[in-house]
């Protein structure tokens, strides 16, 4: 199955339950049709990075391209109701129409190689990914702290550290 979502009205990424055990979701609307997908965090983590190198690319490809900008209003990013994901997410790519000026967020499917894996693509304004990314950002750096030593995020109970010769901190 193939889903377009061209353009979308919303898209951001939300977060659901305590820190240690959050679900993250890719969500997005276009006029009354809602698509929520299961991201990794990681992956909430990683598209900004490569949305930054994306859109470098294409400033020097297209130096008369106004530049996009990542405002949002916090109250405006949050999740909507219902959260009923339709799947997770195995691999995110970007693309690029030049003529309409939008950037397409594919999302495909994690699925094993003896099912056919789902493509959502959400067709956005440079500008709504830029801000959904830094959003995102701000999403994935409120959960558990992160360990100076190990770089491994901490447990509420206590932290068993690789690196500090096996004893909790």
């Amino acid at each position: 199955m193939e889903l377009d979502l061209n353009p979308v009205n919303r898209i951001t990424f939300g977060a659901i339950g305590p820190p240690g055990k959050r679900v993250f979701y890719l969500q997005a609307r276009k006029d009354d049709q809602l698509v929520t997908l299961i991201v990794e965090k990681q992956q909430v983590l990683s598209l900004p990075i490569g949305l930054e190198r994306f859109l470098g690319d294409l400033a020097q490809r297209n130096p008369d391209l106004p530049s996009a900008s990542a405002d949002y209003q916090r109250e405006d990013m949050g999740l909507e109701e219902p959260i009923e994901p339709k799947f997770r997410v195995g691999q995110i790519g970007l693309g690029y129409d030049e003529a309409s000026d939008r950037v397409v967020l594919v999302a495909r499917e994690l699925a094993d190689e003896t099912q056919e894996s789902e493509v959502i693509r959400f067709w956005c304004s440079r500008s709504q990914l830029r801000a959904m990314c830094q959003w995102g950002l701000e999403v994935a750096g409120q959960g558990r702290p992160i360990c100076g030593n190990c770089g491994e995020p901490k447990d509420p109970e206590g932290h068993f550290c690789p690196k500090s010769n096996g004893h909790k901190i």
